[in-house]
């Protein structure tokens, strides 16, 4: 069937655009494959994602404009066979992040021209990003298996801006500012595989620990918070320590050759967000004093763990150009979900297709258009609750994705 060629040509081409929209933050889809490629070997990619995530508000129904940030991430990853039975690999990816800026110029609600997430002159906006570097090292028994584990180290940071009637205004969170210092944390993973070069067939399982950051965030107030907001960060200088934990996960992935240079992939992500939340020192404290929330409400938080899944067929067509397509699934991390990443889950399509000049090198590129599911968007006091502030309905992304490889 000549397949045992085909298992490494055909699965990289699907992946430069995995996982490039997805549940709560989750972002890169944290995949291992390059560690579980044959010999030597080395690859760097790039994916891009455009959304257009609109909707309407709740009180009255006026529209909201596109408020979903376009973004890019990398990723790189060296894998080196040191024995027969050893290898080792470095896998550089950033797993998280969140890029949203609801737009000043949507209808007004209030006669003093605030907006449901803009008080007229600023908006609502959320940027976090994170960075991860994987340090692998595999035994490997026999042909056939492949047990591995390692550490990871991981830095996160984000700058949070919260405007408009959503968060009760000026007087309330609606002038509520937080700036989220860089962390670095350490982690762990741990996996076996198994696999049937002569047919293609290779299957994975790994484990990814929870992070653990304690970083220090300034917070501030464009307005008083009810006179809560403002006495707690003046006296606490402004700056508070507090801890926010990235979600473990679990990635299941298969492939097997099914006919002549043809193989079926799947991949199966579950993602612990549900037992995620951010609560700001400040913000923490100011939200118990606010009326009928004696333990106060964190800034986000999720209700639901995500579940995501990708299924599809590579064929190569010769010795220089394979192609794929996949379809995918993702459950979302809850509805109502936060407004700041209004969306719940997604389908998409995708396709790929792979060159390879010499039987050492190739160029990967992908594109996927996702069917946003429709998500009611709510704020920090109202999760646990069915209330919200706003309805986001038939959105849509697309991502493109560019990868180059050298196996040595």
């Amino acid at each position: 069937m000549k397949l045992k060629a085909l298992t490494t040509a055909m699965i990289l081409a699907a992946l430069p655009t995995a996982g490039a929209f997805a549940a709560a933050l989750d972002r890169s889809g944290q995949s291992i494959s390059a560690f579980l490629q044959p010999g030597n070997y080395f690859e760097a990619g790039i994916s891009v994602l455009d959304p257009d995530v609109s909707g309407k508000a709740k009180a009255n129904g006026s529209s909201i404009s596109d408020m979903g940030d376009d973004y890019y991430f990398p990723s790189a990853a060296l894998k080196l066979q040191l024995t027969d039975h050893f290898s080792f690999g470095l896998i550089y990816d950033q797993p998280f992040g969140a890029d949203a800026t609801y737009s000043t110029s949507d209808p007004v609600l209030a006669a003093d021209g605030s907006g449901l997430f803009h008080n007229g002159k600023e908006s609502t906006k959320v940027e976090v990003k994170s960075q991860n570097i994987s340090m692998i090292v595999g035994f490997q028994p026999n042909e056939n298996f492949n047990i591995y584990g390692g550490g990871v180290y991981q830095t996160v940071k984000g700058n949070v801006q919260l405007r408009g009637l959503a968060y009760g205004g000026s007087t309330a969170f609606g002038g509520y500012n937080a700036n989220i210092s860089e962390d670095g944390a350490a982690g762990w993973l741990a996996g076996f595989a198994y696999q049937i070069p002569d047919i293609a067939l290779k299957a994975s399982l790994t484990y990814r620990s929870e992070i653990k950051h304690k970083t220090t965030i300034e917070e501030s107030s464009i307005a008083p918070l009810g006179q809560n907001l403002g006495t707690v960060i003046n006296l606490n200088n402004g700056l508070g320590e507090t801890d926010i934990t990235t979600p473990q996960s679990v990635n299941l992935d298969f492939q097997t050759g099914i006919m002549a240079n043809t193989v079926a992939f799947a991949n199966v992500r579950w993602v612990n967000w549900k037992d995620f939340a951010i609560r700001p020192y400040a913000f923490g404290v100011a939200s118990k004093m606010a009326p009928g929330y004696p333990n106060g409400f964190d800034l986000v938080a999720y209700s639901d763990d995500q579940w995501s899944t990708n299924v599809g067929l590579g064929r190569k067509l010769n010795d220089q150009w394979a192609g794929n397509v996949s379809v995918g699934w993702d459950s979302g991390a809850g509805n109502p979900i936060t407004t700041l990443g209004p969306t719940e889950g997604y389908w998409n399509l995708g396709l790929g297709v792979q060159y390879s000049p010499t039987p050492a090198t190739f160029i990967a590129g992908g594109v996927k258009y996702f069917w946003l599911g429709d998500a009611k968007a709510q704020t920090g006091a109202q999760f646990g609750t069915s209330n919200y502030v706003a309805d986001f309905s038939d959105n849509n992304a697309i991502a493109y994705g560019l990868k180059l490889g050298y196996r040595f």
